[in-house]
């Protein structure tokens, strides 16, 4: 076992708080953990053998060894975190947040904040608030956002010395503080904290906020903004009462945490209570290859990744203790800035919502592992991993290109979701590129008008975004999308092409193609969703050119319509046959008037 090679290096360990970093021959870390004692902790895997696969598997790979001391058990936890985070090794637990929601983000690092929506959580000053289900609520609540509070929704840089408000303005769904005189900073900061209490679900609170500044508004007689105040917080109270949500009033802030481990992975489910009532539902999953020993140990995993971009709550309830609970209170004390306590209710209301969250867990697991999802998860996380994304591609949409002998040119686009086609989805488009001489198609020229049009739509309209782009084409047709991305303000959208005869990825991050093994469920996805794609755009092209056949040059003759055309057709067989009959012949079939056009016709085109 080569970890036995590292015994003299473990004997000299200090008893000291740290971090532990195993790495592989390759020098990649492969594990990272914490320790109250280090000696104690890493000597204990000398005696783990035959534990468990998992574990099994990471002492066959240990090759190296490399410690961290620390003053205490929390800064060790801290930088444990931050290992796992920029290294991310292989046999570390890994709960990935379920992205098929979108998110709304306060872009609150701006002067003159703004809400969007979002795909994911990132760290940074930004508020977030979600995942939204279904998915046109995000978008609803951001119009509510503008409609109510006047949240600007441009992406102008506001200086204020605009000379005139836009039609936002107008119609009142902007405070328009570009114009200084119409809106002040401080007048803008009032609707962006109204609208971060309606983001988190506040919605006592911000009725409450508004009915104050109605009063004061009313008071200092400023009618009209009184109004506006008004029917502002009685859309609020409105908005409150239709709500369906779990509520205690005794419950106050808190999250609670629900999990189902399996064969086939692990599932963590989080409520999170505001004024209580749950304002979020939040999903972390892992498939088999992560998955933890223990469920304390998935818990553990759990708490670190999910406050890692969000503030605890003062208390959270979890179904069982974890290890190190302490330490892991007081780091998670230290980021919110308060004392935050880690509990495992027993009995009562409390216990009552952490067996509420575990049994929806295992409503979670059942339908995200069953046979046929479990094959297409395998299968999507197997292509995270290939392609080096950031979360699992459970929206993916694919275009492709068809022409034939450079007519009608037209484009397809296919989506995916959890492995699945969506055929309620797909797109066709007609293409008006052509290549730089005006003679024949530009496969390039094509691909990047078909994804700025797409792109530029899905923008407009906020959602929903893919987590992967797939491109029928190699590195030119990537290059291609990537310059439309770009253009509309999405260049970080991830996007890779899959080459037909290679069958291998091309992506913007890596000089050599990425090579699948012809029997990987993953690169099977992708040649059916990219097979789907030139099935739809070639039934797409053959209805195209079968319309154009049908339109004739005599449709350009004046007075032949529809029933002439079909006569004189009959009558000579074909257009060649038509050109070549007399006046006599054409008079006999539609009149001397019309024979007459048709000559006319005809010689003006020789």
């Amino acid at each position: 076992m080569p970890v036995s090679d590292l015994k003299e290096q473990i004997a000299r360990l200090p008893e000291q708080p740290g971090v532990y970093l195993w790495g592989n021959a390759a020098g990649d870390t492969i594990y990272v953990g914490k320790a109250r004692s280090l000696r104690d902790r890493v000597r204990s895997y000398l005696g783990a053998w035959g534990t468990n696969p998992r574990i099994d598997a990471l002492l066959a790979e240990i090759a190296r060894l490399e410690v961290i001391v620390t003053d205490s058990v929390v800064e060790a936890l801290a930088l444990e975190n931050n290992f796992i985070k920029q290294r991310a090794p292989r046999y570390n637990i890994l709960l990935r947040d379920d992205k098929n929601y979108p998110y709304l983000r306060l872009t609150t690092s701006e002067a003159f904040p703004r809400v969007l929506v979002a795909r994911a959580i990132e760290s940074g000053p930004d508020v977030f608030a979600g995942p939204f289900m279904p998915a046109s609520l995000a978008r609803r609540t951001m119009g509510l956002t503008h409609k109510l509070f006047g949240i600007r929704s441009c992406n102008e840089v506001i200086t204020g010395d605009r000379p005139r408000a836009c039609l936002e303005f107008d119609i009142g769904r902007c405070l328009a503080p570009c114009v200084r005189e119409l809106c002040t900073e401080g007048q803008y900061g009032e609707a962006v904290a109204s609208a971060r209490l309606l983001l988190d679900g506040r919605t006592d609170e911000l009725a409450e906020t508004l009915r104050l500044r109605m009063e004061t508004a009313a008071g200092e007689e400023r009618f009209e903004q009184a109004a506006q105040l008004r029917d502002a917080m009685r859309t609020v109270e409105a908005l409150r009462d239709r709500q369906q949500k779990i509520a205690t009033t005794e419950l106050g802030d808190r999250d609670v945490f629900g999990i189902k481990r399996g064969p086939s992975g692990v599932v963590v489910l989080v409520f999170q209570m505001r004024g209580g009532r749950v304002v979020e539902r939040v999903e972390l999953a892992s498939n088999a290859d992560a998955a933890p020993v223990s469920d304390g140990e998935a818990l553990a995993g759990a708490l670190q990744q999910f406050y890692e971009t969000r503030t605890a709550p003062s208390e959270i309830h979890l179904p069982e203790a974890v290890e190190e609970a302490e330490a892991v209170e007081e780091w998670l004390g230290v980021e919110a800035g308060r004392r935050v306590r880690l509990l495992v209710p027993q009995r009562g209301d409390k216990r009552a919502l952490v067996d509420l969250a575990t049994r929806n867990a295992e409503l979670s697991y059942r339908t995200r592992f069953n046979d046929s999802t479990a094959a297409h998860f395998e299968a999507l996380e197997t292509l995270r991993s290939a392609l080096g994304l950031p979360a699992v591609p459970r929206r993916i949409e694919c275009f492709d290109i068809s022409t034939i002998q450079g007519s009608e040119t037209v484009a397809s686009m296919v989506v995916c979701e959890d492995g699945r086609m969506k055929k309620g989805d797909y797109r066709k488009f007609r293409i008006a590129a052509r290549a730089p001489d005006g003679v024949g198609p530009d496969d390039f020229a094509a691909m990047r008008e078909v994804v700025q049009r797409r792109y530029r739509a899905v923008l407009e309209r906020g959602g929903p975004f893919p987590d992967l782009i797939l491109i029928d084409g190699g590195a030119g047709q990537l290059s291609a999308a990537y310059e439309a991305l770009t253009a509309v303000g999405l260049g970080r959208l991830v996007a890779a092409g899959i080459a037909k005869k290679e069958e291998v990825l091309f992506t913007r991050d890596r000089p050599e193609p990425v090579v699948l093994d012809t029997r990987d469920p993953a690169l099977l996805l992708i040649q059916r969703i990219r097979d789907e794609a030139h099935r739809f755009a070639v039934t797409f092209h053959r209805k195209a050119r079968t319309m154009r056949d049908l339109r004739s040059e005599l449709d350009g003759v004046p007075g032949v319509g529809v029933r002439r055309r079909k006569a004189l057709l009959t009558a000579f067989g074909s257009l060649a046959g038509v050109r070549r009959a007399t006046r006599e012949e054409l008079a006999a079939v539609v009149g001397a008037r019309t024979a007459s056009a048709v000559l006319d016709y005809f010689a003006r085109s020789a």
